[in-house]
């Protein structure tokens, strides 16, 4: 395979124009599609083959009108006095005329003043009105279908609440406008301003910095838009686009970087420069194949989950590293041939030669001297502050909260007014056989969650049917809204809802299916489906990539302990994750809430693919080193010496990118970012820098043995480079590695 790069980095170098035009026609091509078809991103959640599932679908088919209801804008101001909303009349007039001038409102008429309401139907008092006449609610409907709405409408109403807050009256929202986000950019930017200035100190010289850029906006902007397309064909949930960015912009600027770095260490070597980014791609090229192939392997597998938005979200990441791996083996090559010999200029005249000579002591080379001498308290103190940092992981609770933060003083004031479950209803659906109505299985199951201990809505609960003549006679199928006492996250509303599911088989009995839905109960289930999908996904992702980490280094000590490493950065970063998230330590967070439920798995196959990543990039220059001559300490030091620099960089650009997304006031997002750049850290710098050279120097020879019997099965596909290792050198120029340099030992 690095003949292959080889060929193909010496033709996008020589070829540059050609292979940027081309790059830049897919962008213009993907672009002018966008635009042209103007495809959507989808907000919903489904989960075929659950029960949440199959009654979403039902609600589709039978109650149309309430399906239809739920796309639309619909927001719920809230209003509290602590002496009572009967002292703030004016106020809320004010409040009402304000909100009925909002746009596209179904009714202004329904929004009302909830002590005016109350006064006038006394029968719906208990739903506008909570705490003693202290908290009130005023329903705002639009006709505005929910993707459509936009920040200034957001803008709008915010300005309302802020002119009516005050005087002891506090006014908030939460819903469809309050839900309404800022277009994305500022997390990247200021993840691509952290990276210029890294590379800048990594490369020293201004040139080179942006190169890696370039393909980080490249690589990122065509990801995007390619899976915002196949939005047109398929339904794509916008929070898979967060990740895809992350990774996106990540990885491009990685794989660069390590593509840039290693073409300026050939050009120290000599032959023309040609020559030189050929041998950079045969040789770093071949290691940013194999990690983009293990990241590209662990995300996708997520579709053995089998939930859409794990697997729109998995597939869509794969695609990122598959265009972050072409732009590193083709764009690069084409920018630096561009760039010509001002690729690494001007220089930067205060910060140090970034490519050292064989012999220079640089602290990458102090550092390893110091960790393959004394190997066994690097091991033991990395280890042991991982496992410190999982303790908090003890305390995990999963669930999905889909609130802002914008929202959260309303969803408070709702909780305190009318119950912690009044957001979060569960829908059941029953539906009968043709031929047959559902009245008494609807009547039937009434009567049985009534009887349920908790159930808010007990006196006014009732079905609602598709009758032709009246909604309640002669209905093949019947809906029932069940407002829990508890909040949508808690086990007693999930206890609920299965408690609600055990009254199928009455149901069946008179003549209808029942099924429970609602964004509760899918939810509910899409906890439940990530536990059991856990142990199967793990044993694909940690088992394809084993294999492709035995194929990379043909040893099993290798992959054994890049996958034992793994295990501790991933309960270390769970329990950070929790310890913040969750239980709001440091006080970081404002409003603590459980651990996204699709999280873990999530982290699981993305940190994994990581975790190799550095594995590859750092422990494939050691194992070069000692395939050509040198012994196991003396090439792990050598590693460090060239590796050290590049992959702290590399280790710090992904660290601030994924950090950069704390910005977003999606706290999916949040929380996914926290959380890969606490990974990043743990495994980058503990495990890769520290443990795994550690270990291996304790291995010795030992470290790269591959059984015999499998090392006949096994093929070498010289990641090493060693056939294009001096390819365009001629003899007396030939600058290979004097082991002894290293200062450890000599050659085997």
């Amino acid at each position: 395979m690095a003949s292959l790069l080889f060929r193909l980095g010496r033709f996008s170098f020589g070829k540059k124009w050609w292979v940027i035009s081309a790059w830049l026609v897919t962008l213009i091509a993907a672009a002018s599609l966008m635009s042209a078809l103007q495809p959507q991103f989808a907000k919903d959640f489904s989960l075929p083959g659950t029960d949440s599932g199959t009654a979403t679908e039902q609600v589709e088919q039978y109650f149309p009108a309430v399906m239809a209801q739920q796309s639309r804008a619909s927001t719920s101001v809230l209003v509290a006095a602590d002496d009572g909303l009967a002292s703030h009349r004016d106020q809320l007039d004010r409040l009402v005329s304000d909100l009925r001038a909002l746009p596209e409102l179904t009714d202004p008429g329904t929004v009302v003043d909830p002590l005016a309401l109350a006064q006038a139907r006394p029968e719906l008092s208990t739903s506008v009105l909570g705490d003693n006449g202290k908290v009130g609610l005023i329903q705002i409907r639009q006709n505005t279908e929910i993707m459509d709405l936009t920040t200034d409408q957001k803008d709008a109403l915010t300005s309302i609440l802020d002119r009516n807050r005050g005087n002891g009256l506090q006014v908030e929202a939460t819903g469809s406008l309050m839900q309404v986000s800022e277009a994305g950019g500022k997390a990247e930017a200021i993840g691509f301003v952290v990276a210029f200035v890294i590379m800048i100190i990594a490369f020293g010289a201004l040139v080179a910095s942006f190169i890696p850029l370039v393909t980080g906006l490249v690589g990122v902007g065509l990801t995007i838009m390619l899976l915002n397309l196949s939005a047109e064909v398929i339904s794509i949930n916008e929070s898979a686009t967060g990740i895809v960015t992350m990774l996106g912009i990540a990885l491009s600027i990685d794989y660069a970087l390590f593509i840039v770095s290693r073409y300026r260490s050939e050009l120290t070597r000599g032959g023309t420069p040609e020559d030189a980014i050929g041998r950079a791609v045969g040789t770093a090229g071949s290691a940013v194949v194999f990690a983009g192939l293990t990241v590209a392997i662990a995300v996708a597998a997520l579709m053995v989950v089998g939930i859409p938005l794990i697997t729109q979200m998995g597939l869509g990441a794969a695609v990122a590293v598959v265009i972050a791996v072409l732009g590193a083996l083709t764009l690069i090559p084409a920018l630096l041939g561009a760039a010509g010999r001002f690729a690494f200029a001007p220089r930067i005249p205060w910060i140090k030669h970034a490519e050292p000579s064989e012999t220079a002591e640089t602290n990458g080379v102090r550092f390893g001297r110091t960790v393959v001498r004394r190997p066994l308290p690097f091991i033991i103190i990395g280890l042991l502050a991982l496992a410190v940092a999982a303790i908090p992981a003890t305390k995990l609770e999963l669930g999905l909260s889909l609130t802002s933060e914008d929202e959260v003083p309303a969803q408070t004031l709702l909780q305190r007014g009318f119950g912690e479950g009044i957001n979060g209803p569960l829908l059941v659906v029953l539906h009968a056989e043709e031929g047959r109505t559902v009245d008494a299985a609807a009547d039937e199951t009434v009567a049985g969650i009534k009887t349920l201990a908790n159930v808010a809505n007990t006196a006014q609960l009732t079905w609602t049917g598709d009758g032709t003549t009246r909604p309640d006679i002669d209905a093949r199928a019947a809906l029932i809204s069940v407002t829990p006492n508890s909040g949508p996250a808690a086990q007693a509303t999930h206890d609920l809802m299965e408690q609600i599911r055990d009254l199928a088989p009455a149901a069946e009995r008179a003549g209808a299916e029942l099924h429970v839905g609602g964004q509760t109960a899918i939810t509910s289930d899409l906890s439940a489906k990530l536990s059991s999908a856990l142990i199967p996904y793990l044993i694909v992702v940690i088992g394809l990539a084993f294999l492709i980490m035995v194929l990379v280094f043909r040893s099993l000590w290798v992959p054994l302990i890049g996958t034992v490493g793994f295990v501790f950065s991933i309960l270390a970063t769970f329990g950070v994750t929790v310890a913040i998230f969750q239980e709001g330590d440091f006080g970081l967070i404002s409003h603590t809430q459980p651990i996204i439920s699709f999280l873990p798995i999530f982290l699981i196959g993305v940190v994994f693919g990581l975790a190799m990543d550095y594995q590859v990039f750092l422990v494939t220059r050691m194992r070069e080193e000692f395939v050509h001559g040198m012994n196991t300490k003396d090439a792990i030091i050598t590693g460090y010496r060239h590796g050290a620099r590049v992959v702290t960089s590399a280790a710090i650009i992904m660290i601030s990118v994924f950090a950069a997304f704390m910005l977003s006031p999606d706290t999916t997002a949040k929380m996914i970012g926290f959380a890969l750049a606490a990974a990043v850290l743990f495994d980058a710098f503990v495990i890769r820098m520290l443990v795994v050279p550690a270990i291996l120097s304790l291995l010795g020879d030992r470290a790269w043995h591959l059984p015999k019997w499998l090392d006949r099965w096994v093929p070498d596909v010289d990641i090493e480079g060693g056939a294009v290792r001096n390819r365009g050198i001629a003899i007396t120029e030939q600058t290979d590695r004097v082991p002894a340099a290293a200062g450890m030992g000599s050659q085997r």
